[in-house]
């Protein structure tokens, strides 16, 4: 599979919020990939596909500063990549959370604020409102009182959603957060998604299996195969 260069940067004169060039990521003798350059607009869905394998969570890491590359540059808003990014915003897979825990779904979503704090501590009023404004963006309202683990994997995937942009991020980082979903909830998460980054015109780097559900909403793909790339749009890289 050729490397796409003509593609890496999207139809845009805006500065990027995502920067890779010549940027290799191997883990011993092993090359996930390699060679490559990819910019990514602000307000951009950008779907990462491929095998499992291929280091497309490596991808991720990367630009949440937990993975180092092995040769090349990374930057995020203009920066060198690094950890506790507040310009970053993560979802991760839909997993459960323990039905005994204690922590009610408006608890996750404060996370997003201060989740570095020692313990949950008092909400000053305006980060309360803050938390209020979150929920009510997701809607997630009516079950935020609930504990966190008895609500629905798509009701949790709402508060996580509203928990990645507690900080106002420029950038969503999504780790296939519509896995073990039904079809009526990947449809609607994809579609929270796309509402949010339009509303804030934040990138969305969109690490998935399954393109559907998130198809009308993608700009451009990455596709990652044995060490080699593609990147265009979703009628160039899958035709």
């Amino acid at each position: 599979m050729a490397k796409e260069s003509d593609a890496s940067a999207p139809a845009t004169h805006r500065e990027p919020v995502i920067r890779l060039r010549d940027a290799e990521l191997r883990f011993g003798p092993r090359v996930l990939w390699h060679d490559l350059d990819l910019d990514v607009a602000p307000g951009e869905f950008l779907a990462v596909l491929g095998p499992n394998g291929t280091g497309k969570t490596s991808l991720l890491k990367v630009l949440l500063g937990q993975n180092s590359l092995s040769a090349g540059t990374a930057e995020v808003g203009g920066r060198q990549v690094h950890k506790g990014n507040p310009d970053i915003g993560y979802i991760p897979q839909q997993r459960g959370i323990d039905p005994h825990t204690p922590m009610r779904g408006r608890d996750l979503v404060r996370m997003g604020i201060d989740g570095h704090r020692w313990g949950m501590g008092l909400l000053s009023r305006g980060r309360k409102k803050k938390v209020e404004d979150l929920l009510a963006s997701v809607g997630a309202t009516d079950y935020a009182d609930a504990p966190a683990g008895t609500v629905s994997g798509g009701e949790l995937q709402r508060l996580r959603v509203a928990q990645s942009l507690a900080n106002d991020p420029t950038v969503l980082l999504c780790d296939e957060p519509l896995l073990s979903l039904d079809l009526h909830h990947q449809q609607v998460v994809a579609a929270l998604l796309h509402e949010q980054r339009v509303k804030r015109d934040a990138a969305v780097v969109f690490v998935t299996h399954e393109i559907n559900p998130i198809l009308p909403y993608v700009d451009r793909v990455l596709y990652i195969v044995g060490g080699h790339f593609l990147i265009g749009t979703p009628a160039e890289v899958m035709t």
